[in-house]
């Protein structure tokens, strides 16, 4: 019996070790940026305008603004993932050009060229930022701006949407919050008691009123299609693009269909689009 209470008590306290270890060093966990930009558009024949903005606390982020195939076009902010930084985007920059879109996107603080560390609030002030310069400098019009969020960027442009008015909202690969992904997998974790950034797309995409596309792969690895569901559920405005893939992949692995089913779904949202009619 003494040696069984040791081993417990020897396992119990190397939870309790792991657990704070999480807890420490969550960020390590939610933020994988990447500080160094090796490609620009440019690599891919694409024209585009370095941009530099700062935030309402002050923190220099960095994006690129690519000008649309002609004339005044719809923008769309673009809010990637958790992982590597706006050069990492450029197949995504190419399909949005072709659809007739013009793009800002931005490298959330601490993101290659942008400064400071990322957190959950940060986040959405440099989402913020990012909308108040297309309004400010570039003199487009809400309706005419298109929020574009995957993964983790659909939680922020889902908290932009709440306080502003664009013309559509595109959620892809999106989870119902932090939480819910992470007691997915750790699910011998107390997550809810320890994550101290919530990303509560869920709680929010009931107070959008743009029409709301939720693209999600039946095959994403990382973020089930479950969550497309309840958040499709939770939005009376909202519609699926159901893709083919992994969570990184699916928006290429999807091919025509993908690039259609935004194209009729801004259609639908009255946001001017090119291709066949």
């Amino acid at each position: 019996m003494a040696n069984l209470f040791k081993i417990l008590l020897l396992v119990g306290l190397g939870y309790v070790l792991v657990t704070a270890l999480i807890f420490v060093t969550q960020d390590r966990l939610i933020y994988l940026p990447s500080s160094t930009v090796t490609s620009t558009p440019e690599r891919i024949g694409l024209d585009y305008e370095e941009v530099e903005l700062v935030t309402e606390d002050g923190v220099r982020i960095h994006g690129w603004f690519l000008p649309g195939p002609g004339g005044d076009t719809p923008v769309l902010l673009f809010l990637h993932g958790n992982a590597g930084n706006i050069g990492h985007r450029l197949h995504s920059l190419r399909q949005f050009h072709e659809l007739g879109l013009a793009v800002l996107i931005i490298d959330y603080r601490g993101y290659g060229r942008s400064a400071g560390r990322p957190d959950e609030a940060g986040t959405y002030a440099d989402a913020r930022a990012a909308w108040q310069y297309l309004i400010d400098e570039r003199s487009v019009s809400p309706e005419e701006i298109v929020l574009f969020g995957r993964s983790l960027g659909a939680a922020v442009a889902a908290e932009l949407a709440t306080g502003v008015e664009p013309g559509a909202v595109i959620l892809e690969s999106a989870f119902t919050s932090a939480a819910d992904l992470g007691a997915r997998h750790y699910p011998w974790l107390p997550v809810r008691a320890l994550l101290r950034h919530q990303y509560d797309t869920l709680g929010r995409v009931g107070a959008i009123s743009a029409p709301i596309l939720l693209a999600h792969s039946a095959e994403d690895e990382i973020v089930p299609f479950e969550h497309a569901k309840r958040l499709r559920a939770a939005a009376t405005n909202a519609r699926v693009l159901e893709m083919e893939g992994g969570h990184n992949d699916a928006f290429l692995t999807t091919g025509d269909d993908y690039t259609e089913g935004l194209r009729a779904f801004l259609r639908d949202a009255g946001v001017a689009v090119y291709g066949p009619q």
